[in-house]
């Protein structure tokens, strides 16, 4: 398999796209890296961080249509054409933007399958930038997956790698139902194992990208990297299993349950804030039907409650770095449930 960037695995699920369904089409601002107006221009930077760089040359203005800069024009487009047939992939550039557009995206494109009663289809994707860590501050930078996990209708996908981030991106446009699709800005130059070929990885199916059996971390997005870091430092004195969701509607509870059943320790870290996040959410699940295999408190690991700094050191602070993955692993190791707690519960669930 080749060696590709984030960027390139999402420039390659696209191109595959265009190049074997007609029916796709790809809209936003920018996306054919437009040259104002100079000859050749077009198509050589794609976009502002390159990420539909070269295809708007090989698909022409048909099929990647560069639009104005007007967030409700692109998603009512989108929620438009789906409905008529075609698999529109539409950009945002940054995610942060839906509050201009978002009655287009919760409030129709995510309510047509129920409204219209099944009959008809909505397969759009939107696509954009989230997180922090690129100096973007407070009105670029926000981690806003819980927002868009909390909407029926709408599949969110969290990739945190460029594999992962070909085949689900190749699994979206194919979905017959509106998919945000949400790509971390930090990881576009990380790199990894590709195939040349086109790949599909189903939502809803988590993966385990670190064994263990003395904790459980479940991480998001970013936070997998991390964890995976913290994991390998402390292989041999910890053994920590990381488990990275990929989509978080659907979420995949049961590889959360089966991992905490047999570690009995939980961590959880999300990089947004903390109030309804997805941290909040997994802790809720396993405190719900896994209470009975729990050997100390969960951890919840997030940022702060506060809007993303702009200043770099700042803004690091703000981030959930791999000294508190490694603080909170070792506190679920000492911190265990009081015996007279554990007789109780086993007393409750005989």
């Amino acid at each position: 398999m080749a060696i590709r960037s984030f960027r390139e695995a999402i420039n390659d699920a696209l191109r595959d796209a265009l190049s074997s369904d007609p029916t796709v089409i790809l809209i936003g601002e920018d996306i054919a890296g437009g040259g104002g107006g100079i000859p050749g221009s077009h198509g050589s930077s794609g976009g502002m961080l390159g990420v539909t760089k070269g295809l708007f040359n090989k698909f022409g203005p048909d099929r990647v249509i560069d639009t104005p800069i007007s967030e409700s024009a692109i998603m009512g487009a989108a929620a438009g054409a789906a409905l008529t047939g075609l698999r529109p992939v539409a950009e945002l550039m940054f995610m942060d933007f839906f509050g201009v557009c978002f009655d287009q995206i919760y409030n129709q494109a995510a309510k047509f399958r129920y409204m219209f009663g099944g009959t008809t289809r909505t397969p759009m994707v939107v696509r954009g930038m989230v997180g922090a860590g690129f100096g973007s501050a407070a009105q670029h930078s926000q981690a806003l997956w819980p927002i868009f996990t909390h909407i029926p209708g709408l599949k969110v996908v969290l990739p945190s790698n460029p594999y992962d981030a070909k085949g689900l991106l190749t699994r979206a446009i194919r979905d017959d139902d509106p998919v945000m699709f949400l790509e971390h800005k930090v990881l576009y130059d990380t790199k990894g194992e590709v195939p040349d070929h086109s790949y599909e990885i189903p939502f809803g199916v988590g993966n385990v990208t670190r064994r263990g059996k003395d904790v459980t971390v479940v991480a998001f997005g970013r936070m997998v990297l991390f964890a995976n870091e913290v994991a390998d430092k402390l292989a041999g004195e910890i053994s920590v299993e990381v488990i990275d969701p990929r989509t978080t509607s659907p979420l995949d509870t049961e590889l959360m349950l089966e991992s905490v059943a047999k570690t009995g320790r939980l961590v959880v870290v999300d990089e947004a804030t903390p109030l309804c996040s997805l941290a909040s959410e997994v802790i809720s699940v396993i405190a719900t039907d896994a209470h009975g295999f729990l050997r100390s408190a969960p951890q919840k690991i997030t940022a702060p409650h506060t809007p993303v700094p702009a200043a770099p050191v700042l803004e690091r602070a703000y981030i959930p770095q791999p000294d508190r993955i490694e603080a909170a692993i070792r506190a679920t190791m000492t911190d265990r449930v009081p015996a007279r707690h554990l007789a109780l519960i086993a007393a409750m669930n005989p």
